[in-house]
């Protein structure tokens, strides 16, 4: 009759063992991601992957993978030297209860989604990319709406070579709100690639046409004078989340990939 209760007590200690492990995993690989970002300078990171990129026909088919799926397939090749790796950082911002951590889930998926690192107003995801030869590691950081959460926005700033500003295309205060969180990342970073990303796009076009037609033209207006490209996007339905990725890695690596502008009202937008 003893037996029972000990497996069960093994059982539960074996349980929180390995919760422990995964958490301790987590907190180490975070970790090594910002010693990796840190000790990169920008001049590590493009040094590989453009020479290879203008040398190697081979990434011309990896580019016309572009036009749909994912940006690149998975790393398989484990064993290759840790030199190939170029490791780049993008940071997520944005107000609050707009979709910006339903974004970056979809476009890094569930499994890696485990992968990542969460505090307190910060979220951190990675996903890795293969370019034949050279593997591209994401490290993707969402920042918190609140305003408690912007203390998160030098760290998040720094380094990144690419800032997405996020707004709900429903919500016209969040569109408003893109000025100001771009002047604030703008403090801490002048360099990275500006993105302007609104998001909901399958709730958005049920608005009436008028309505879209006056958040599309302020949006627009928006993006021109941010210098940054425009994409409207559903994370539900899978618009526009790879495009946005695919946009950053040949606009950072020069590859020969263009953009197609799509300006119809009730259409997925995409200005530039």
């Amino acid at each position: 009759m003893t037996s029972k209760p000990r497996r069960r007590m093994f059982r539960l200690g074996r349980r929180r063992f390995l919760r422990r492990v995964f958490i301790l995993r987590r907190c180490l690989r975070f970790l090594w991601n910002r010693i990796l970002t840190c000790t990169l300078g920008k001049s590590a990171l493009y040094r590989q992957l453009p020479r290879i990129a203008m040398s190697s026909p081979s990434l011309v088919a990896v580019e016309s993978g572009f036009g749909s799926g994912d940006t690149g397939s998975r790393c398989f090749d484990q064993g290759r030297d840790s030199g190939d790796l170029v490791a780049l950082k993008i940071c997520l911002l944005g107000d609050c209860r707009i979709g910006k951590t339903s974004f970056l889930t979809k476009y890094v998926g569930r499994e890696r989604e485990e992968q990542g690192f969460q505090m307190t107003g910060l979220n951190q995801m990675d996903k890795t990319l293969c370019v034949r030869g050279a593997r591209i590691a994401y490290s993707i950081w969402e920042v918190g709406g609140d305003e408690t959460c912007q203390n998160h926005v030098p760290i998040a700033c720094k380094d990144s070579v690419a800032i997405l500003f996020m707004f709900d295309l429903t919500s016209r205060c969040t569109l408003n709100s893109v000025i100001g969180w771009y002047q604030k990342a703008r403090k801490w970073n002048k360099t990275a690639v500006p993105v302007l990303i609104g998001t909901k796009f399958d709730e958005f076009v049920q608005l009436p046409i008028d309505l879209q037609w006056a958040i599309a033209s302020q949006a627009r207006a928006y993006a021109k004078a941010m210098n940054a490209t425009l994409f409207f996007s559903s994370a539900t339905y899978n618009i526009n989340v790879n495009k946005v990725f695919k946009f950053i890695t040949a606009k950072l690596f020069n590859l020969p990939w263009s953009l197609q502008r799509n300006l119809t009202i009730g259409e997925p937008m995409i200005d530039f």
